[in-house]
């Protein structure tokens, strides 16, 4: 069965392809790599043909690759360099006249190869035909997401009633991080923001050394990954004592953009007006310049993917996808809030992926 789903989704790629008077597609991103063969090493292309599909690396993946692949695609391990055994290879297919590449991945280095290579097959830049199918997720996908989004909330669950003044953000990282491996993650999608006092008012903080203070605003930015899948959460709580009035006012009101915009966001919609969900409100009670990014993104193999939920994606969001509910309000001096949640735009409305818990917490 998990044969199929990589062959179906090489057969619909294959007709984008067609579509673009093309004869094969050479792909490189190793999250398309992936999501094509379920390979899940960290060096090696793909050479996909209406007749055959190779897999290319070389002598660290023979093993992994043979395991991992299955019949239906052909392992090819280079000795040396992996691209001089693509082009012999290619060479092998006098009828494939044009191939495509992935333009948005290849280095200005690799895409120089293509110039150089003799014989009569051409290569054309494509952009992001297996993203647009990486748009929507298919049940598996979801499962995964969401055995993620679960295992980020054990996580945090257990590392919040440790989180004690004085420690530094560093500390509560490395505690965050350790939960999350420990209860199953394979990976950080993306390095852990521990951000506290003022520093949570940058939107992507780097963990620090600064020391947690008394009536601290922390903000938590994380993820895990089961089965090569990312969910992404923030979570925003006050260190201390309980929140002021000042703190409660911003919470509630990214709280309340946040919860209306996860359960009102639909597939069909663009991207612009997902994102006018929670802006709109924010703009009405006076914070709509404290909330400078787009409301979400795309999550998946990658925890940065498309569909965009930004005031400048003017495309409808694709039934299937899941994406980030992520609204924000920070104040330079002061600290910021943001909430974050992924969801599935299914055909029957948002479904949650993760636990949607943003009542404001109080550490005391």
């Amino acid at each position: 069965m998990r044969a199929d789903r990589f062959a179906q989704r090489r057969a619909r790629l294959l007709a984008l392809v067609a579509s673009e008077g093309l004869g094969g597609l050479i792909v490189t991103h190793v999250p398309n790599v992936r999501y094509l063969t379920g390979f899940t090493g960290t060096a090696g292309l793909v050479l996909l043909l209406p007749q055959d599909t190779v897999f290319l690396s070389d002598f660290r993946y023979r093993t992994q690759a043979e395991a991992e692949l299955g019949d239906e695609v052909r392992v090819e391990i280079a000795p040396a360099d992996v691209w001089e055994r693509l082009w012999r290879v290619l060479a092998g297919y006098p009828g494939v006249e044009r191939v495509g590449f992935e333009a948005q991945k290849v280095t200005v280095a690799d895409a120089e190869r293509f110039t150089r290579v003799n014989g009569r097959t051409r290569f054309q830049p494509v952009r992001d035909l297996v993203e647009r199918l990486r748009l929507s997720k298919d049940a598996d996908e979801v499962a995964a997401i969401r055995a993620a989004g679960r295992l980020a909330s054990e996580a945090l669950a257990a590392t919040l009633p440790c989180v004690r003044v004085g420690q530094r953000e560093r500390d509560v990282a490395a505690r965050l991080e350790a939960e999350l491996r420990t209860g199953g993650s394979e990976w950080h999608p993306f390095p852990t923001i521990v951000a506290s006092g003022p520093r949570s008012a940058l939107p992507h903080a780097r963990t620090g050394d600064r020391v947690i203070e008394r009536g601290d605003w922390l903000l938590l930015d994380f993820g895990a990954q089961v089965d090569g899948y990312c969910a992404d959460v923030t979570r925003t709580v006050v260190v201390g004592r309980p929140a002021d009035q000042r703190q409660r006012m911003v919470y509630q009101l990214v709280r309340e953009a946040q919860l209306a915009a996860r359960q009102r966001v639909r597939p069909g919609m663009t991207g612009r007006e997902a994102d006018a969900l929670a802006r709109g409100l924010l703009e009405a009670r006076g914070l709509g310049d404290a909330f400078g990014h787009s409301l979400g993104h795309g999550v998946g193999l990658e925890v940065h993917e498309g569909p965009r939920l930004s005031r400048l994606n003017q495309d409808p969001l694709p039934e299937g996808a899941v994406v980030t509910i992520e609204p924000g309000a920070y104040f330079p001096g002061w600290g910021g809030v943001r909430l974050e949640d992924d969801v599935w735009l299914g055909p029957g409305g948002p479904e949650l992926l993760t636990d949607g818990d943003v009542e404001l917490r109080e550490l005391l």
